[in-house]
């Protein structure tokens, strides 16, 4: 499965992004977003099942927005409120073999950069 993802890029602060992931094949399982700034570890971000049950990591929830368009085996992040400390390489990444919220995935796209400026 080959993921590809788009939609970043430089936004200012306060500003909307919407992120979009594309699988090529059909994924039953849970997909996730997940990000990477310079200098730290990647970090979750939210992740949906296959229902539409979608979680998210605290400082994220009212502000992102995940969800899933299985028909066209593709996942979206709507980024709203967006702050300097959410400039990341962000990733997606398809089939959990863990919980959701871990980095214990199949697969994982190349990722795209969102630059928030102050």
């Amino acid at each position: 499965v080959q993921l590809q993802a788009s939609g970043g890029g430089l936004v200012q602060a306060g500003g909307s992004l919407s992120l979009s992931c594309a699988a090529s094949l059909r994924t039953d399982s849970g997909m996730g977003w997940f990000r990477q700034a310079p200098g730290k570890e990647r970090e979750f971000v939210a992740g949906i099942l296959w229902s539409g049950i979608a979680y998210y990591t605290d400082s994220m929830k009212g502000r992102f927005t995940i969800s899933r368009d299985n028909a066209k085996n593709t996942i979206y992040l709507q980024m709203n409120s967006l702050k300097p400390e959410d400039t990341a390489v962000y990733y997606c990444a398809a089939q959990n073999r863990g919980a959701i919220t871990s980095t214990d995935y199949r697969y994982w796209g190349t990722g795209t950069l969102v630059t928030v400026s102050s």
